[in-house]
């Protein structure tokens, strides 16, 4: 998207800097942004002993933790040093907006890859640990009222799908709403040569130290991975992605048939070399970026309803949906067996995620939000100023 927009607008980019990035993230920030600003901010790992006392102070916080621990000062008074030297904020995602400053001069835009609080919600109702359950549900209730205040005070939010944008308009009350489909580098991601496919090679792409990611391998090592072996002995099930959680890499330790990469520069080999894509996500919302690459590179996927959620896609047609753990093995297993018709809805796939969400289309639309909401700004502007006047005489 920024490297679309970068085309035709002036892009500063400020982020959080935590250390982590490799050597080439700043070179490589060039390719999306004119100016890169970064603020150092300290976070604990997971599962570390700052990280339980940060989870345990929370408890006293009105702020939920996912919210809490990207609180940076430096961050808004970075943006305050800025004031008037840009037409529109846009913060991407919900966390930071926590470190943007009320009644800004210049337009702002909130751009919510998914309604937070449904996240937090599903956590929630799938957790089985009495004690977490109970965390989980208070941050829950803590991301409702964070993500309900936060939404309606900038001038436009942007959703990812339609699902999302009518919720959002439901709970919160926004008013200035609207939605942009996800996009793809369909020139980027194209397969490669079939001859390297693994015949009974599934795979998964994503961040791990994201908790529906967790949740989803989890889900699909403990209770669909066995139910497909049953058919496919020979199964393997390669899962692309920073941060793998302790409890998988010891699991591909024990278990020669779970591939566990951890980071990794490109994603597109891995897929490549597999015979379907899976996304077992019980827990999530907005859109799946995931599915669009896996769609362009001719996969046939099969996802939980919630993994597709929000997505123009045609069930049977180029995606295979299914919520049980017994019926999303059976489908994984029809697709290991039948080569030709996971190559069709691959193929069907592909010519969809080509045709419609090329990222130059998404962009385009984007920007014009961009504009409805420099516009929202300067009316509401002008309408102060004409009440001011009003008062003074």
């Amino acid at each position: 998207m920024l490297k679309e927009l970068k085309r035709n607008h002036r892009i500063t980019y400020l982020t959080l800097d935590d250390g982590t990035a490799d050597d080439q993230a700043r070179e490589l920030a060039s390719e999306y942004c004119h100016d890169l600003i970064c603020v150092p901010h300290r976070r604990h790992e997971k599962f570390t002993a700052g990280f339980y006392v940060e989870l345990a102070l929370n408890l006293t916080s009105d702020l939920p933790y996912a919210i809490k621990k990207y609180q940076s000062h430096e961050m808004r008074r970075e943006i305050e040093k800025r004031l008037g030297q840009f037409d529109v904020l846009i913060c991407d995602f919900l966390a930071p907006a926590v470190n943007v400053p009320r009644n800004l001069e210049s337009a702002t835009v909130l751009f919510q890859h998914n309604v937070e609080a449904m996240i937090w919600k599903r956590h929630h109702e799938v957790q089985s640990n009495p004690a977490k359950k109970k965390y989980l549900f208070r941050q829950w209730r803590k991301m409702v009222g964070f993500e309900a205040a936060t939404c309606p005070r900038f001038d436009c939010v942007v959703a990812v799908s339609r699902e999302d944008r009518e919720q959002m308009e439901r709970e919160y009350g926004v008013k200035n709403i609207y939605d942009v489909p996800t996009g793809v580098d369909t020139a980027f991601f194209r397969p490669g040569d079939r001859q390297e496919h693994q015949r009974h090679n599934l795979v998964f792409t994503g961040s791990m130290d994201w908790l529906p990611n967790e949740d989803a391998i989890r889900y699909f090592t403990e209770q669909i991975m066995p139910r497909v072996k049953q058919s496919v002995p020979d199964l393997t099930l390669t899962v692309v992605g920073r941060d793998p959680y302790p409890a998988l890499v010891e699991l591909s330790k024990r278990d020669p048939s779970v591939i566990v990469t951890g980071r990794v520069e490109d994603v597109r080999p891995y897929m490549d070399q597999a015979a379907a894509y899976i996304v077992p996500l019980r827990i999530g919302g907005g859109t799946r970026l995931k599915i669009y690459e896996a769609m362009a590179m001719e996969k046939a996927i099969v996802s939980t309803s919630i993994g597709a959620e929000g997505l123009p896609v045609t069930e049977g047609t180029e995606i295979v949906l299914a919520d049980t753990p017994e019926s999303f093995a059976d489908a994984v297993v029809k697709l290991l067996k039948d080569r030709n018709l996971a190559d069709e809805i691959g193929q069907r796939a592909a010519a969809r995620v080509r045709k419609d969400f090329g990222w130059d289309t998404v962009a385009d639309s984007f920007a014009g939000i961009c504009e409805r909401a420099i516009s929202h700004k300067e009316a509401q502007e002008a309408q102060k100023a004409q009440e001011r006047q009003m008062v003074s005489h």
